[in-house]
């Protein structure tokens, strides 16, 4: 086999922004992931909806009330 041919498999740290840390292997070192078991909504359970701007309700007031209109056939 050649020699150096793989990377280093080293410990590393990977850390995620609600403070969870997870220890474990791998080529990179000091992994940072903005979400992660710990709270992501799919495992806690939460379900989180933040309507910013009102966009729910703008599309609703713009095409809500619209109904589809299907060709009549002769």
């Amino acid at each position: 086999m050649k020699a150096d041919l793989h990377p280093d498999y080293a410990e590393t740290t990977i850390t995620c922004t609600c403070g969870a840390v997870y220890h474990t292997r791998s080529t990179r070192k000091g992994v940072k992931i903005g979400i992660c078991a710990a709270c992501h909504p799919f495992f806690t359970g939460e379900q989180k909806f933040i309507d910013t701007a009102g966009r729910v309700e703008k599309f609703s007031r713009r095409y809500g009330s619209v109904k589809a209109a299907r060709a009549k056939k002769a």
